[in-house]
């Protein structure tokens, strides 16, 4: 079932949106050589918690942690510990908050240091092709407009898209219906509605789409070794442009 959500609960969803973006923002404060992800970990959690709400990830299916940090060829789900960031490296990170029943997700790519110009092409794309996708969170559209859009993008510059995980409704549960692929042909699935909230989240690679997943259970890294990005905010779909309720 896709639920489209009251003005009442949208208010409660942008209230968890922005404690997300607030954690974003200090992630990107405090990316850089030496930290180690458990230090991130810890920001992000003492953030989430300071404001009230509770980190939407620590213990949801058994994760032990309120951020995933996926490093390089990580693509997404890694498990902060003592491993610390070095110069050249690059780091997605997805996070999210519960807040009053309601939840908000999202997921940005950091650049630690001085990384190379390919590096960061990908996160460039990445991100890119999260904004090509929102053209399409209109009413009226079908959802796999939007899957249509960010694939055709990435591929454009000669990158890849992860198959395996794709992005989600969300509301009262991190994860509700619909899934949202990343790739796809245009004008399939159901039309969106005013009040819909989707987690839209790119996870691209630079070489193959291919992937699995660690011996920890947790952490997916790309067959071939490639880099890999995430992008990923939690909108809404209104009556004219769609709402990022998790900063921009």
């Amino acid at each position: 079932m896709i639920f489209t959500r009251s003005e009442q609960e949208l208010m409660r969803m942008r209230r968890a949106g922005v404690i997300v973006g607030e954690v974003h923002e200090l992630m990107k404060q405090h990316v850089r050589p030496g930290i180690t992800t458990r230090e991130l970990d810890e920001i992000a959690e003492n953030h989430i918690r300071k404001c009230g709400a509770e980190p939407a990830f620590k213990g949801y299916g058994g994760f032990p942690a309120s951020i995933c940090s996926s490093i390089n060829h990580q693509v997404v789900h890694g498990i902060p510990g003592n491993v610390k960031l070095a110069d050249g490296d690059i780091i997605s990170i997805d996070t999210g908050a519960q807040l009053e029943g309601y939840f908000s997700d999202a997921a940005k790519t950091y650049p630690v240091g001085n990384v190379s110009s390919d590096a960061q092409n990908l996160i460039d794309v990445t991100r890119q092709s999260f904004y090509e996708g929102l053209k399409y969170v209109r009413e009226g559209c079908r959802l796999s407009d939007i899957s249509h859009a960010i694939q055709t993008y990435a591929e454009s510059h000669g990158f890849s898209v992860v198959r395996n995980y794709v992005g989600h409704g969300i509301g009262t549960a991190m994860h509700e219906e619909p899934q949202i692929p990343n790739f796809g042909s245009p004008g399939k699935g159901p039309r969106l509605r005013k009040g819909m909230v989707l987690a839209i989240e790119p996870m691209i690679n630079a070489g193959s789409y291919n992937v699995h997943v660690l011996s920890d259970g947790w952490t997916v890294v790309t067959d071939d070794g490639s880099l890999s990005a995430h992008y990923e905010h939690t909108v809404a779909v209104t009556e004219n442009l769609p709402e990022i309720l998790t900063g921009c």
